[in-house]
């Protein structure tokens, strides 16, 4: 029997969208594949179904460098509500337990919030995507499983207060506060908010979250899967390849270094190839993204310790 043919086109590029909240990351990029026709694709990093906000979906040749997205920085902008801790530590978990709250005040806030810029460690959450032996915490916690975690070392860049509601405001008689987040990959935001409640001794979960940015992406340049739909309608599904940023846009913070022809054909033979630019970009170990003159991006390179670059993350020739 003949091979099957691949379901799809071959599409190349990041799709900078807008996740809607109330599906998975992994709904959201199924449906975009489907909207693009496109054969082959994967996200990169998981916003739960509560989230929603910045999600870069990488196409074709662009997910050999989704690492570089999964590894940046985050921004987040979330409501942490006080008074309750919920299994999930979000507004979609079952409630733990309940405190009174109603006396928590802005500056209690502030003060607290303090302890958790730096350096700091947290305990993955239950419903992480964290694997143990195999298995997703979440699928695990879901099953009423709970496994021992290892701190974790991240860093909160910034952690600022952008309003405060006290339970008096409040419908609920929750306190409630809107705080903005940048930090480093593998920071749960969730674990934030548990982890500011209890310090304050009153309880809290994530009611919202919204990313607005992971790495170079801002949600100013993201699209919404209803804009897509739209705008594609019963037409063929190259009408959205124009929202498509190119394929090395996960590693613009690379170096650029340009190779003549001949040096791009060694490196896609898998050979270093010695070139004096590298003296004046970077030093032994840095990565640089590799484009011949005519334009065409052939990948990321490393700077080895003979001032050559040896390819390191190549794209397919076209």
């Amino acid at each position: 029997m003949g091979r099957r043919p691949k379901w799809g086109r071959p599409v190349h590029g990041v799709l900078l969208l807008n996740k809607p909240a109330g599906i998975s990351a992994n709904d959201a990029l199924q449906k975009a594949k489907r909207l693009f026709f496109a054969n082959r694709a994967g996200h990169t990093g998981a916003l739960d179904p509560l989230a929603t906000g910045v999600l870069p979906i990488c196409f074709g040749e662009a997910t050999k460098f989704s690492q570089y997205l999964l590894d940046a920085d985050k921004r987040y902008r979330s409501t942490f509500c006080f008074g309750m801790t919920t299994a999930s530590g979000d507004a979609d978990g079952d409630v733990l337990e309940t405190w009174d709250a109603s006396g928590l005040t802005e500056g209690a806030v502030l003060d607290a919030m303090a302890q958790f810029r730096g350096r700091i460690k947290q305990v993955p959450s239950m419903y992480s995507a964290l694997k143990h032996k195999g298995q997703p915490l979440y699928k695990l916690a879901r099953q009423g499983v709970e496994v021992e975690r290892e701190a974790r070392e991240v860093e909160i860049y910034e952690y600022e207060l952008l309003s405060f509601t006290p339970g008096a405001q409040s419908p609920d008689k929750q306190p409630r506060a809107e705080v903005e987040i940048h930090c480093s990959k593998g920071t749960y935001v969730r674990s934030l908010a548990e982890d500011l409640g209890r310090t304050l001794g009153v309880g809290a979960y994530v009611e919202q979250l919204h990313r607005s940015a992971a790495g170079p992406f801002d949600e100013a340049d993201a699209i919404t899967l209803d804009q897509l739909a739209e705008e594609r309608g019963e037409g063929r599904a190259e009408l959205l390849d124009h929202h498509l940023l190119p394929v090395d846009s996960p590693v613009t913070s690379l170096p650029k270094l340009i190779l003549p022809d001949d040096s791009g054909y060694y490196v896609r033979q898998g050979q270093p190839v010695m070139d004096l630019q590298v003296y004046r970009i970077g030093e032994e170990g840095d990565m640089v993204r590799l484009f011949l003159e005519s334009g065409d991006f052939l990948g990321v390179g490393e700077i080895t310790d003979d001032g050559r670059v040896a390819p390191r993350r190549l794209v397919s020739a076209p």
